[in-house]
């Protein structure tokens, strides 16, 4: 089962169950903070040392027994996996329940640095409580920072992320569909003209 939540209900039910063993996979230097055991391909061992256990990532298989952890979060790190199908069952064999938190098509498509490492696209379908996932298609010209991204995203939220609960099985599918559709691609500088464009009209009316 997966389907929609809020870092804040997870939050919440996390803050309920200290004793849990919790991993945040992928984070970086900002893991949940919730999150007891952090694992990461890079090497943030100093940073964490004094605060949560860190485990480095070497190969595609996880270095975790299975159902190891009680609850297990993957903040923005799904659409820099290569073989995406196979670490979801890592998620599902490691543990029974997660925290997914994907950027939505737009924040994608907006942020500098997404362009360059990040593969895959995601939309959730509410009526199946599936996951769909198809290869990234760039179809805006980006004009914003990951650090104003957040700052948007702040107020803007789910505009800019996809927050998903999991419990036993993460249900997914790949979606060609999406990549199949002609995009045009709209660049920054013409949006901004057109804009002025109608603020000028308005002013000489």
């Amino acid at each position: 089962m997966i389907q929609r939540t809020s870092l804040k209900e997870i939050n919440l039910i996390l803050d309920r169950n200290k004793d849990w063993k919790i991993l945040d996979i992928g984070c970086g230097y900002t893991a949940n903070k919730h999150a007891n055991f952090v694992a990461d391909a890079q090497d943030f061992s100093n940073f964490y040392k004094d605060k949560k256990k860190f485990i480095k990532i070497e190969s595609k298989k996880l270095p975790f027994k299975d159902k190891e952890f009680d609850f297990v979060i993957a903040s923005h790190v799904i659409e820099h996996v290569e073989d995406f199908a196979f670490f979801v069952g890592e998620l599902e064999r490691i543990s029974d329940q997660g925290y997914i938190e994907l950027p939505t098509r737009l924040g994608d498509n907006l942020i500098f640095e997404n362009t360059t490492d990040h593969i895959w696209w995601f939309t959730f379908d509410d009526t199946n409580k599936k996951l769909l996932a198809s290869k990234k298609t760039q179809t805006l010209e980006p004009f914003l920072s990951v650090a104003t991204g957040k700052n948007l995203s702040d107020s803007f939220r789910e505009s800019f992320v996809i927050e998903l609960f999991w419990n036993n099985k993460i249900e997914f599918s790949f979606d060609d569909n999406i990549n199949n559709k002609s995009h045009k691609k709209f660049n920054f500088l013409s949006i901004v003209k057109k804009y002025f464009s109608k603020k000028l009209r308005k002013l000489i009316s």
